[in-house]
This record gives structure tokens, C-alpha cells and sequence, in this order.
């Protein structure tokens, strides 16, 4: 087998240039056809446009009650990265995490969860622990007090 006659490699295909000229194969409508709400200049229909008739979404009825709205969520925190960014002795509350940025938004409060192993004693101050969590903080010797 000689190198110059291994098949053609994908990654050195060239793109489809349209528009330039009959002799391309893809000039005149550049591939778009020939009339129509596509072969016009700056359209874009969305993915859910459906042609004129009501969508899907308005034409199927709107029913029943969905807890989405009021539901609760917590800003969650790991051990690993307690155990990373604090020292021994140190008092860890949302305040102190969102204050040195290791969470971003503390939303309706903060979760510890147990991921990762804790190594320093430390008073975590949150709104929620996992039950694992609160067992790996104590058996490092730290406490866990709930907000």
C-alpha cells in the first residue's frame, strides 16, 4: 500500500462553498431552492414553528398542579471540598462560603452533602446535612449544627 492510495481522509474535506457561479454546482440558489419562506435572505424559523397552524404546545390542554414553582433548592457543598478550603477550627457558614466564592448563590440554604472524606475538625453551620455527612463531620471530631 503506497501513501498515495489511501482513501480520501474526512479531515481534509473542504466545505460546500454556494454561491459562486453555476460551473460550483451550487450556485444561483445555493442549494435553498426556489421560492419559499427558506430561500429568502435572514430567515430563520424556530425548531417549533409548525407552518401557520396553532402549535403543539397551545393546542394541548393545560391541567392539574405542578409543584415546580414552590419547590426548594439548596446550594449543595461537598466534604471533599470543606475539608480542601478550611482548617482546623475554622467556623464554616453559607455567609463564609458564599464570602470566599466556593458557592456561587445560596438560594433557599445550604446542603452538606458527604461526598468526599473530611480530615479537620470544623463547625459546619448549614440549613440541611445529609445523614452520612453529619456522621463523617463528627467522627472527625467537628460538630454540625443545622441553621
Amino acid at each position: 500500500m503506497k501513501l498515495e492510495t489511501l482513501p480520501a481522509s474526512n479531515e481534509t474535506k473542504k466545505r460546500k462553498r454556494v454561491g459562486r457561479g453555476p460551473g460550483s454546482g451550487m450556485g444561483k440558489t445555493s442549494t435553498r431552492g426556489e421560492k419559499g419562506q427558506k430561500a429568502r435572505s435572514g430567515a430563520s424559523i424556530s425548531a417549533w414553528f409548525q407552518g401557520g397552524q396553532t402549535p403543539i404546545y397551545r393546542r394541548i390542554p393545560k391541567r392539574g398542579f405542578n409543584n415546580k414553582r414552590f419547590e426548594t433548592k439548596f446550594a449543595t457543598i461537598n466534604l471533599g471540598d470543606l475539608d480542601k478550603y478550611f482548617n482546623d477550627g475554622d467556623v464554616v457558614s453559607p455567609e463564609v462560603l458564599k464570602e470566599r466564592g466556593i458557592i456561587k448563590k445560596q438560594l433557599s440554604g445550604v446542603k452538606v452533602l458527604a461526598n468526599g472524606e473530611l480530615t479537620k475538625k470544623i463547625i459546619v453551620k448549614a440549613n440541611r446535612f445529609s445523614s452520612t455527612a453529619v456522621t463523617k463531620i463528627e467522627n472527625a471530631g467537628g460538630k454540625a449544627e443545622v441553621i
